[in-house]
């Protein structure tokens, strides 16, 4: 089982992946890119981290996957547009803050 603080972590994540994506020109960027942004922020995860965090938000329909031989490649939905911006909300994703 996953501690609270773990579960809290990985709610951050995946709000950072999505607003990653939301800033990218054609909302989609590769995982080895969105890992270097994480990191760029202070977030501790592996590539392998991130490719789970991806495939999770696809299985939510936050994005949708492409894969290109070694490259997993993550394009922004819709659906996850409005969660990264705060207009709709989703389980196991932190609500951006008020600005």
């Amino acid at each position: 089982m996953m501690s609270h603080e773990g579960e809290l972590y990985r709610q951050h994540v995946r709000l950072s992946l999505l607003r990653c994506l939301v800033k990218a020109a054609d909302y989609s960027l590769n995982d080895s890119i969105l890992c270097d942004m994480l990191r760029a922020v202070r977030f501790s995860v592996t590539r392998d981290q991130v490719r789970g965090e991806l495939y999770w938000l696809a299985e939510q329909g936050l994005l949708r996957i492409e894969t290109y031989d070694t490259i997993t490649v993550a394009v922004l939905t819709e659906r996850g547009q409005d969660v990264a911006i705060g207009t709709a909300s989703h389980p196991g994703i932190k609500r951006p803050s008020a600005r």
